[in-house]
């Protein structure tokens, strides 16, 4: 079998005894300070049986020390973790029963493919024919049994992450919890491992807690993803949801690399928020809570804007710079009229690239507009 990253695909026969146990965890106000500096706040959580869950921020933003408390490498002041309706909080992690990936592949270097997906279940002293059917059919799973006598020196990163991943699977824990598994692998193969992760996940009805910075994996993995800053969980909420109706100025900007049009709410109607901008035009928005007269900041993201005529749109402006990415463009437009300086960014299909210098209008759907009072947002 010829050396490659991309797994094959994985039958039901074999999926079937690699199976987690659908047991689902609970996670309650589990908080967390280092030296008077709180680094989890509160954090509450229920992930269903089969869920794969991702917890999104930069750096900072408490994912990993959550993650960590729920694996029982570090011990929260205060909170439980509940799996299956057992209370593991106070339990050492092998006594947890939790699988764990990490970006540090962790393989012993003296041990072969084999013995390293083997040792999980030596610890727990399952019979050696137990481990021969296990070991083999995750190693098949995963592409890997030409590779079973070799050491980790012989593979490719990828290949390391996916034993580590056998590992993590081989004793079928009721959760398995990844911590940036994919972050030292360059772009290629990161997608690749990304589609094969939840192929799996899919496959073998995982539970799967994931931490990640990267937006875009965070999207493509998820049932469901906590967006995190300062501790704490600013929205928890499928991809879509997240995407198209963020709840603060932060997941809008973090995730969706917004654009905030700052204005007033001019009229509010049954089916739509009107936002009289200060570059002078008015936005329709879904309808969303605010006062008539209050300060507020208009948020759409780079792809849900298009170009129209000028004054056909709410904003006209004059294009500044167009940058072609593959199939993409993106376009910055410095807005007229009003005392607004910051530009405002597009992303349009490669065929649909304006001039340098054109005078265009803006326009987008309401649905995709979301409003924030003008204080929620820090620049």
């Amino acid at each position: 079998m010829p050396e490659t990253d991309v797994m094959p695909e994985l039958s039901l026969a074999s999926a079937a005894g690699l199976t987690g146990s659908g047991k689902h965890l609970s996670v309650t106000r589990l908080r967390k300070t280092y030296g008077g500096v709180t680094a989890v706040d509160e954090v509450s959580m229920e992930i269903a049986a089969g869920e794969f869950v991702t917890f999104l921020g930069s750096s900072g933003s408490g994912k990993t020390t959550t993650l960590m408390m729920i694996a029982g490498f570090c011990e929260p002041d205060s909170g439980s973790v509940v799996v299956g309706g057992r209370d593991v909080t106070r339990l050492a992690p092998q006594k947890r029963g939790l699988g764990f990936v990490f970006q540090q592949y962790l393989l012993f270097p003296h041990m072969t493919v084999w013995e390293n997906v083997a040792f999980p279940l030596q610890l727990r002293g399952v019979s050696k024919a137990e481990q021969r059917r296990r070991v083999g059919e995750t190693l098949e799973m995963a592409g890997l049994s030409a590779m079973a006598r070799r050491r980790p020196r012989e593979l490719s990163g990828g290949q390391q992450q996916r034993v580590a991943l056998c590992r993590a699977l081989v004793y079928r824990p009721p959760v398995i919890l990844m911590d940036e598994p994919l972050g030292a692998l360059d772009k290629k193969l990161r997608d690749q491992l990304q589609t094969e992760i939840k192929r799996i996940q899919q496959e073998l009805g995982l539970t799967v807690i994931y931490v990640t910075h990267d937006q875009e994996e965070a999207l493509v993995l998820s049932d469901r993803i906590a967006v995190m800053r300062d501790g704490r969980i600013d929205q928890f909420d499928t991809p879509q949801e997240l995407f198209e109706r963020p709840r603060t100025p932060f997941v809008a900007d973090f995730l969706g690399a917004a654009n905030f049009l700052p204005g007033h709410v001019e009229q509010q109607t049954s089916g739509h928020t009107l936002v009289r901008l200060d570059t002078g035009g008015v936005v329709k928005a879904r309808p969303q809570a605010g006062t008539e007269g209050a300060r507020v900041r208009a948020a759409v993201q780079p792809g849900r804007l298009a170009l129209c005529p000028p004054d056909d749109g709410f904003c006209t402006g004059t294009v500044e710079t167009v940058t072609y990415v593959g199939t993409l463009v993106r376009v910055t437009v410095r807005p007229l009229g009003g005392a607004a300086t910051e530009l405002v960014r597009l992303e349009l299909p490669a065929g649909r690239a304006p001039d340098l210098g054109e005078r265009v209008g803006l326009t987008a759907d309401p649905a995709n507009i979301s409003v924030f009072p003008d204080t929620e947002h820090g620049g």
